[in-house]
């Protein structure tokens, strides 16, 4: 008898192979992703264009925005689950009590004040008719404008009547095309085809107002997503590594791959991808320098206690504690 009932289940068995019965599959989770314009997205573009995301069982909606400022309302809003942003904005939004942290560092680039104006070579020749872009109040270049215009001329708020809120690339034409406004504080590649105009120079850059070199951007979670799915953020934080280690091991490859984005050539890419200064990594920089300097320039009304008040265990592991006194890392979250 026995032998009979083996023998029954295992025609079950073939049986319902042979009939291809459907089983179930589990539903793909997504994951909605806010960025924004310009080279720096670079491993966002690598990502979508490879399947990071989908490899590992997630299906990205991939979303751009024209600032920070509109990513933070992206996230704020439900519109997206995480975020690329600014240092600057995501600290205005964690000073207005967003439930958010750093989950990843996002590239560390260039950044400048351009113009065509033989004129203007330092901030203090900036008349109160020259315009200024800007992405937007409270972004990095905003912040940073205001860093050097402290140094400079005194107070952080000097330029603020000379600011403008454009796009990069709606600030990067009206610049080329010497319309509407003088000067474009801007990242690669914008600044890259800025700075290779005839006669448009370098007034002032990022390394010459903080210090050192800091992430441009962050990857920002709330801490809902990051307790209630942390698989998923797991995935994330592991996609956007993998597709910053594709990029630094294929830098020809990923000139070809994005050379149509920017409507470049894959060889001018390449050259701007090489540029010095350009860095694809996950590692955070300038975390607390940009916090001290809003809260004392009145753009934030708090500073973070440390770091674990606004950045996930991951990066905390990245960064460490080291015994005595700090690491380098450690010191390139200040100012």
């Amino acid at each position: 008898m026995m032998r009979k009932g083996c023998f029954l289940l295992l025609c079950v068995v073939l049986l319902v192979g042979c009939l291809q019965i459907p089983v179930s599959a589990a539903p793909v989770e997504k994951i909605k992703i806010a960025g924004q314009f310009g080279l720096v997205y670079a491993p966002l573009m690598v990502a979508k264009s490879q399947g990071i995301f989908q490899k590992y069982g997630l299906e990205p909606v991939w979303k751009e925005y024209g600032s920070g400022g509109a990513v933070r309302e992206a996230l704020i809003s439900g519109e997206a689950d995480v975020g690329f942003m600014e240092i600057p904005p995501f600290l205005i939004g964690w000073d207005k009590g967003c439930p958010w942290k750093v989950a990843v560092g996002f590239v560390v680039v260039p950044i400048g004040l351009v113009t065509y104006d033989p004129e203007i070579k330092s901030l203090k020749d900036f008349r109160p008719e020259d315009k200024i872009a800007v992405p937007s109040p409270g972004s990095i270049q905003h912040i940073l404008l205001a860093m050097a215009a402290e140094k400079e001329l005194g107070s952080p708020n000097a330029l603020d009547n000379n600011i403008v809120a454009l796009p990069h690339p709606d600030a990067c034409a009206a610049l080329i095309s010497k319309k509407g406004i003088k000067a474009h504080f801007t990242t690669p590649p914008y600044l890259f085809e800025e700075l290779s105009e005839p006669g448009f120079h370098l007034i002032v850059d990022d390394i010459a107002i903080f210090g050192h070199p800091f992430s441009f951007n962050v990857g920002v979670a709330s801490e809902a997503f990051h307790e209630k799915q942390p698989v998923v953020y797991s995935i994330f934080v592991n996609a956007i590594a993998e597709a910053m280690a594709w990029i630094n091991n294929n830098k020809t490859a990923a000139a070809e791959l994005l050379a149509p984005e920017f409507k470049l050539s894959a060889e001018k890419t390449l050259q701007y991808l090489e540029w010095e200064g350009m860095n694809y990594t996950t590692a955070p920089y300038g975390l607390m320098g940009f916090a001290e300097f809003m809260q004392e320039a009145g753009y934030i009304n708090r500073v973070p206690n440390s770091l674990a008040d606004i950045a996930f265990e991951n990066i905390l592991a990245f960064v460490g504690s080291r015994a005595g006194t700090p690491s380098d890392i450690e010191n390139l979250q200040e100012k």
